[in-house]
């Protein structure tokens, strides 16, 4: 994309959707985190059927370290990957409480230190709970930097550094969020919805898919006249 495509793509963006939100359920900077590393190869809405129990039980670092593994395992159960999430998730807690205090670290290297913590979910952390420019790239980002035109690159990593140089810093607090929203529900994996897209005129991708034909019961295309 060129700069006068990029500066049009997201502030069409952030015109439809100023204050873009994740749809991660939390309280404060321990339960995002907590949400996002177990959201790994989960959706969101599975997070948050299973995350209202678990954090009244465990609250604070202190308390879901107490609750042990076997508990916290018991209470994540529908969440895929359940067993290496509760391991990660009751050490991440008594490495918070013994070497933070209890409180999340505002720092890429410290939160990289955590047990079940990677670049990704550091990322998220430092952007949704502190309001650093910083850019998580998960399926649907890395799928949008490449289809688009907008940051390509063969890894994740590369895609981050493509999109950190490529959006101008106005529209960096929400840029994680705009993105994945739009690969979530516009730009998606298989069949791009181009014909709905408001910002397909930036996009590099073709042929831009178009309206899906209207179909009846056996298959076949509905007159429409």
């Amino acid at each position: 994309m060129t700069p006068q495509q990029i500066e049009h793509f997201f502030s069409t963006l952030a015109a439809a959707n100023p204050a873009p939100q994740t749809e991660l359920a939390y309280a404060n900077p321990f339960q995002l985190l907590v949400a996002v590393v177990l959201s790994a190869q989960a959706t969101d809405a599975g997070v948050n059927k299973a995350t209202p129990a678990l954090f009244a039980a465990g609250p604070t670092p202190e308390r879901m370290a107490a609750l042990g593994e076997a508990r916290i395992r018991d209470l994540i159960k529908t969440i895929g990957l359940f067993n290496t999430k509760a391991k990660h998730v009751a050490a991440l807690s008594e490495t918070l409480a013994s070497r933070y205090g209890g409180a999340v670290p505002r720092d890429r290297a410290a939160l990289e230190g955590l047990p079940g913590v990677g670049r990704k979910t550091a990322n998220v952390v430092l952007n949704v709970a502190f309001g650093e420019a910083a850019m998580a790239v998960d399926t649907h980002i890395f799928r949008v930097g490449n289809r688009t035109g907008l940051a390509p690159g063969k890894t994740p990593r590369a895609v981050e550094d493509g999109l950190m140089a490529a959006i101008p810093m106005r529209y960096m607090l929400h840029a994680h969020h705009w993105l994945i929203l739009h690969g979530r529900y516009t730009c998606i994996a298989r069949r791009p919805q181009c014909w709905r897209c408001p910002v397909a005129v930036d996009c590099a991708y073709e042929p831009k898919t178009p309206v899906p034909a209207l179909t009846g019961r056996a298959g076949k295309p509905l007159q429409t006249a």
